[in-house]
């Protein structure tokens, strides 16, 4: 498994430990990832993700997964969440001409 936000991609980056003597070395800066379960209202069904504490706070702000998904870009998102997005296009799209 990927150490990689599955909604925002934020994913391990790696810099330096500086020393007070001002030696570096290398080291990885890990994103907080959580497993939660996120409801899309559109589909009427919970998700198992793996998300960044970040993301989590975003997707809150936005007003829920469906609201997050829709707006963020396609290339940020990992396989699943661009499967998912395409879901809940089509679903909300449905109910449009229904």
């Amino acid at each position: 498994m990927s150490r990689a936000c599955e909604l925002t991609g934020k994913a391990v980056i790696s810099g330096n430990n500086v020393s007070h003597a001002n030696n570096k070395t290398r080291r990885r800066f890990l994103p907080n990832l959580c497993d939660v379960t996120l409801m899309s209202e559109a589909l009427g069904q919970s998700y198992r993700l793996r998300v960044s504490a970040n993301a989590l706070r975003s997707v809150e702000h936005r007003g829920g997964l469906d609201a997050f998904l829709l707006k963020a870009k396609s290339n940020e998102l990992s396989q699943r969440a661009r499967l998912l997005k395409k879901q809940i296009v089509k679903k909300i799209a449905e109910q449009a001409t229904a």
